[in-house]
């Protein structure tokens, strides 16, 4: 009986590796087994930075609510704290925006907040 083998499976499965190893520097792109390695490291690593890019934002809103709340005397954290007090409702995304496109808007935050 003849040996059974599936090179164009095989072949496939190696091409696919080998179109997303490109762009890598040596071996990494053209040989079948670092390529694969490579790609699976790139894998692990998008998943893993997907979350920290938003544990980064995050800091990021932080940094310029701070930055803003202090133009008008007041910190971060009793900005926030005052906002809780007043029941408002308004995550650290908008607020960033507000503090870096529409200043007026964000002082009658911080004006409420104060109060």
């Amino acid at each position: 009986m003849p040996r059974s083998h599936s090179p164009v499976v095989t072949r496939h499965r190696r091409n696919k590796y080998l179109k997303a190893a490109k762009g890598y520097w040596g071996g990494k792109s053209r040989l079948w087994r670092s390529a694969k390695e490579q790609v699976d490291k790139g894998l692990q690593y998008a998943y893993r930075d997907r979350r920290v890019r938003r544990r980064e934002f995050r800091s990021l809103w932080i940094v310029r609510i701070n930055a803003a709340a202090r133009m008008f005397d007041s910190s971060y954290s009793m900005l926030i704290d005052g906002l809780k007090k007043h029941n408002i409702e308004i995550n650290r995304k908008v607020l960033a925006d507000l503090a870096v496109h529409d200043l007026p808007a964000f002082e009658a935050l911080v004006k409420t907040a104060k109060s």
